[in-house]
């Protein structure tokens, strides 16, 4: 009987033990888990490390503007476009600008209606106003097909950029000085684009010495380096200036040698225009200004 008590008492502890273990491991199992201290030098985590964030594309580089062919509505005539490469240092974006000075076949499109006529214009063209028709031959008997639209006041030069603009869907204007100088120079420091050597000038430009007294058909002279025609004589180009007024640059066919060089300018006087005998004086024509003329710049697009 006494033997039968003690194994009924050691079967009893042993459950009792048996159980605690297994309370201890239950509470064991459902414990908060202890996160172990991190060291000075172990980074805390981020957001970021949980999820990867994708990969960045890398920035494309910059198109490098090509030349291209503008046509001239109302009209079989078209003109080439030139890539300038830009300046950053100077703050000049790349753009295009004409090969020549712009010709009479692109602005009679524009003073005489032909894009209208012919059905290839739009109302915002429409909108821009036109010169008034001249009285006289405005080339002057210098020649017409080929040779360079002249007599041409800034009001003239802007409106056909403006028209231009309108008819092709691009940004058409003139060029800043700077733009003009950047471009007449294609890369060179020296006075005209080709060098310092006078005696060189005539193979480039049609000016006091060589032209007799009157204008050229365009791209009969050298090019500069970066194939633009006329860059210096021929006739003065109309530019704005740091102030956005207009000024002219690259001399003209009556100038000397020393006023051809890239970096002189010449604003309008009262003389360019003096025996026009209307009151007010024409805001389109230059009654005494046959050496003045434009060529036209487009902006690169976004």
């Amino acid at each position: 009987m006494k033997l039968e008590r003690l194994t009924t008492v050691a079967i009893l502890a042993l459950w009792s033990v048996a159980c605690s273990g297994t309370r201890a491991s239950s509470n064991a199992t459902h414990a908060r888990p202890q996160v172990a201290a991190r060291s000075a030098a172990e980074p805390a985590p981020t957001a970021a490390a949980s999820v990867a964030a994708p990969a960045a594309e890398p920035a494309a580089a910059p198109t490098a503007l090509t030349n291209f062919t503008q046509e001239i509505p109302g009209s079989a005539y078209r003109f080439e476009m030139i890539a300038i490469p830009g300046d950053a240092a100077k703050g000049i974006a790349p753009f295009w600008l004409g090969r020549t000075e712009l010709t009479w076949e692109a602005f009679d499109a524009f003073v005489y209606g032909l894009d209208a006529e012919s059905g290839a214009g739009n109302s915002a063209a429409d909108a821009v106003s036109r010169p008034t028709k001249p009285y006289l031959p405005p080339d002057r008997g210098f020649g017409h097909e080929g040779y360079a639209a002249i007599s041409m006041a800034h009001k003239n030069a802007t409106s056909f950029c403006e028209w231009l603009s309108k008819v092709s869907g691009k940004k058409y204007r003139l060029p800043t000085e700077a733009e003009w100088e950047h471009a007449s120079r294609a890369g060179a420091t020296t006075r005209f684009s080709f060098g310092d050597d006078e005696q060189a000038l005539a193979d480039y430009a049609w000016y006091s010495e060589n032209s007799g007294g009157k204008t050229h058909p365009v791209a009969e002279k050298k090019p500069n380096a970066w194939g633009l025609f006329d860059v210096h004589g021929n006739v003065k180009e109309w530019c704005i200036g740091p102030d956005g007024k207009p000024v002219t640059r690259g001399g003209g066919y009556a100038d000397k040698a020393g006023d051809l060089e890239c970096s002189v300018r010449a604003p309008q006087v009262p003389a360019w225009n003096r025996s026009d005998p209307q009151v007010p004086k024409s805001k389109w024509w230059l009654s005494d200004g046959p050496f003045v003329g434009f060529r036209v710049l487009c902006e690169s697009q976004p």
